[in-house]
């Protein structure tokens, strides 16, 4: 599992190793980091979050309006929210120490005809292995634009919309050549120039 969903503030969010996102103000300084509640991951997988700045949203403005009386009320309201940047931990680890304990089971374990047999199956997998695996390889490649969120490939077009909002300039750009170039998925490219716009215009 390569992502996990984590608790903060009253509200679930589904994160991703190296993920910015903005979320409701978190009483942490800038620069400092925190461990969020974990509710759904793989086992032993830690999910530390740093902030990376306290910011405001978009301003709204409010108007009450009575008519024949004169009465006109406006008011403005800009949400407190933080953005954060996502590092899971504990995969690469839990992933890793299985393979050394089973290379080192291999030769106690292996009898001469086994290692013969072991021998045959890993050369007969050497000769197939570069026909098939090298074309997947060069199309992973050549699909996959630089500074492209992590997993952009596998998210939905909701998923895109909701975390464009914490995307940076680089990031959006590159989701959007990668979207316009394969997938060309209307409500993700529309996403993505919005959130665009929005840097521009707050920037």
């Amino acid at each position: 599992m390569d992502y996990a969903i984590i608790r903060l503030g009253g509200k679930q969010y589904r994160v991703r190793e190296g993920e910015y996102l903005v979320v409701d103000r978190i009483k942490v300084d800038e620069g400092k980091t925190f461990t969020p509640d974990v509710l759904l991951g793989d086992s032993g997988v830690t999910v530390t979050a740093k902030v990376l700045a306290h910011e405001r949203g978009p301003k709204i403005r409010i108007g009450k309006y009575k008519r024949r009386t004169g009465y006109r009320r406006h008011n403005g309201f800009r949400a407190a929210t933080s953005r954060i940047e996502i590092s899971l931990g504990g995969q690469e680890r839990a992933a890793s120490t299985p393979a050394p304990a089973a290379q080192a089971e291999a030769p106690t374990t292996a009898t001469p005809t086994a290692a013969a047999e072991s021998a045959a199956v890993e050369s007969t997998a050497a000769e197939s292995t570069p026909v098939e695996s090298t074309p997947v390889e060069s199309t992973a490649a050549d699909d996959h634009v630089k500074g492209m969120p992590v997993g952009y490939e596998e998210l939905t077009v909701a998923e895109i919309g909701e975390g464009s909002k914490g995307w940076n300039r680089p990031m959006l750009e590159a989701a959007l050549d990668y979207e316009q170039a394969h997938a060309a998925r209307k409500g993700a490219v529309s996403a993505l120039e919005s959130a665009l716009k929005a840097k521009e215009e707050s920037s």
